[in-house]
């Protein structure tokens, strides 16, 4: 009975294993509500302040919680064992840290720095655990735990020093400490390249992940709809406002994959953490696009657009694409390079028309702007859908992907 209970981890990839299928779990999927609860709380806060200095703190708040996502679901990748009862309860516990941390997101940077700075400590503390346990029971697995100790160890400690030292310098610790965190993985690429994580099942969660976040922008357009006695003009910002959605989750799950996470077998790390960091702007626009929408619903009693509003929607789609443009130059399953440059080229232009909307839109109505955007989104699809049909240069995947791997 004891051996049903407690199973040690178990090594899921590696140099000499051939990877077996997998999908989320349950418990993954389950921990992943805590997230749902973690963003709706970051976008509320930056919903009650639209301006730059908001953005920048919701993007500074975001970044630990996401992070948080990313530890726990790259340790899953490389070692999970779902019916392990040790796993599930350090699973628990840090869903119970994480909804600590989504509690004081509201005044983060204020009154609630100390609690957020502490839960967030407390998380990474519990992944730190579940490496150490791994490394018990896998030797190969003890080189990389040893080197995520100590790096996410020295950002632990920071963050823990952080709560003894006053605003602003306290912020400074927290930026000191994120970039050990997100550093930590660089500084050991051999060894990540020994126990890279699965190529299949990483994609998934990434995915997973991004549909959390717009599902965020759902909740934004119910919000905005609800606040407001129903009509034409607000129904139709609504409706082009999911549109926006829509068309950005057809970019990303068309056309992008998990193919730059093979290259980190060859030794190519660096490919592969350009495409999960690239992932964090593209979670932060899209929260950002969600919160927009809902602006741009509540404005209808207006015939313009609040210049707050209109950055913050602008803003967070350019974001949504520049971040699709770095995730296509590296995916090699697009094709040649090519095709892939053309393609970012396509996010970029789309990205520079909306940048032009944002500085000289003033006169828009909300109406009129979500139906530029929602334009300029909606083309990308098109383009998308007609190069399906006649596709730019030859599909070299097997060429480019190990041009990938020797950078």
């Amino acid at each position: 009975m004891t051996q049903t209970l407690w199973q040690p981890p178990q090594l899921r990839v590696g140099e000499d294993r051939e990877e077996e299928h997998r999908h989320a779990t349950w418990l993954e999927l389950f921990f992943d509500l805590v997230f749902v609860a973690a963003i709706s709380e970051l976008a509320y806060s930056l919903s009650q302040n639209v301006s730059l200095e908001g953005y920048s703190e919701f993007a500074l708040l975001f970044i630990p919680v996401w992070w948080s996502w990313v530890g726990a679901t790259f340790y899953a990748s490389r070692f999970d064992c779902d019916q392990d009862l040790g796993h599930r309860l350090l699973t628990l516990l840090q869903m119970v840290l994480l909804v600590v941390l989504a509690v004081n997101v509201h005044h983060g940077l204020g009154e609630s720095s100390i609690g957020y700075a502490l839960s967030y400590a407390a998380v990474r503390v519990v992944t730190i655990v579940e490496y150490i346990r791994a490394a018990y029971y896998i030797p190969i697995a003890r080189p990389m735990a040893k080197l995520y100790t100590v790096g996410f160890g020295c950002s632990v400690l920071l963050w823990v020093i952080s709560v003894f030292v006053p605003i602003p310098w306290r912020f400074t610790l927290w930026v000191i400490g994120m970039i050990i965190d997100l550093a930590t993985p660089r500084m050991g690429s051999r060894l990540v390249a020994e126990i890279p994580p699965h190529t299949e099942h990483l994609p998934e969660r990434m995915g997973l992940f991004t549909i959390i976040v717009l599902g965020e922008s759902i909740l934004a357009v119910v919000r905005g709809v609800s606040e407001r006695n129903w009509d034409v003009s607000s129904a139709v910002t609504a409706i082009l406002g999911m549109g926006v959605a829509f068309t950005l989750w057809w970019l990303y799950f068309e056309t992008v994959d998990g193919s730059p996470l093979k290259a980190i077998r060859s030794g190519g790390v660096s490919i592969g953490l350009v495409w999960l960091y690239t992932h964090l702007p593209l979670v932060i626009g899209l929260a950002g696009v969600g919160v927009g929408v809902e602006h741009l619903v509540l404005d209808k009693g207006k015939d313009w657009v609040p210049p707050g509003d209109r950055w913050l929607f602008c803003g967070s789609v350019i974001l949504c694409l520049l971040a699709l443009a770095g995730l296509h130059l590296i995916t090699c399953s697009l094709g040649s390079s090519k095709r892939r440059r053309i393609l970012a080229a396509y996010r970029l232009g789309a990205a520079a028309f909306v940048l032009a909307i944002a500085f000289s839109g003033e006169a828009l109505s909300p109406l009129a702007l979500c139906l530029v955007i929602a334009f300029a989104c909606g083309v990308q699809v098109i383009i998308d859908l007609q190069e399906k049909l006649h596709p730019y240069g030859s599909m070299k995947v097997e060429t480019d992907q190990k041009v990938l791997e020797k950078d």
